[in-house]
């Protein structure tokens, strides 16, 4: 008893806190703090349950340190959460190259880059699926034959007339213009772009003509960013 009377003097110490609004505390708003009085609370009165049979004092003490650390834990994560999204979003893009990483207050878009050393960028092109790789060097979206049919572009009627250098060489494209491209939530439509012949491309190309239509685009160390 002796143990939830002192418990309870420290919550309603700390609520006298945030109500004299007395600034930050541990860098929190005096709304956050509010919160983290409350998760105090419930964890102080979970605890005093634990204290309530009589036990030797090594056990107490031992009881006491666990839950001081289980306090500490608990108003630190609360303190850093955005900073422990951003390390969880960032393992998350190390672990899945290809899916977008988006930032929901500023809309920005980002990749990490994969082991191969190139960005992968998940796309839904007229709805499907593509993978795509980021390629600047590239003046236009390219994509493959079997990418083209995919996304439902008949590749059987088009004219590959234009000569084009890919990683295989030269080979020979056709240009058309894809309805709608969705990377990351950032939507454009009738965008141009080339369907090269046979097997003249091993993997679709994200090139200028919709990088072009961003507002920027960077690449620093292993993170490509895409702003709308």
């Amino acid at each position: 008893m002796i143990f939830i009377g002192i418990a309870l003097l420290i919550a309603a110490g700390l609520a006298l806190v945030v109500s004299s609004d007395a600034g930050a505390l541990m860098g929190l708003t005096q709304q956050q703090t509010g919160q983290v009085v409350a998760l105090l609370l419930v964890l102080i009165l979970i605890a005093g349950g634990a204290f309530a049979r009589r036990r030797p004092a090594s056990e107490l003490i031992s009881a006491l340190v666990l839950w001081i650390g289980i306090f500490v834990v608990a108003i630190t994560g609360y303190a850093y959460r955005d900073e422990i999204m951003n390390v969880a979003t960032r393992v998350y893009g190390e672990l899945t190259p290809g899916q977008p990483i988006v930032d929901g207050h500023t809309g920005r878009v980002s990749f990490r880059r994969g082991l191969s050393g190139h960005f992968q960028v998940d796309a839904k092109i007229n709805g499907i699926k593509i993978p795509l790789i980021f390629d600047t060097g590239a003046s236009a979206m390219v994509l493959n034959n079997d990418d083209a049919k995919k996304a439902g572009i008949d590749v059987a009627r088009l004219r590959y007339d234009t000569a084009v250098s890919t990683a295989n060489g030269m080979g020979r494209a056709a240009v058309v213009r894809i309805a709608d491209i969705d990377v990351g939530g950032i939507v454009r439509h009738d965008i141009r772009a080339y369907v090269t012949e046979g097997g003249a491309l091993d993997t679709s190309l994200l090139g200028m003509t919709f990088l072009e239509t961003l507002s920027r685009y960077a690449v620093s160390q292993n993170s490509l960013e895409l702003t709308n």
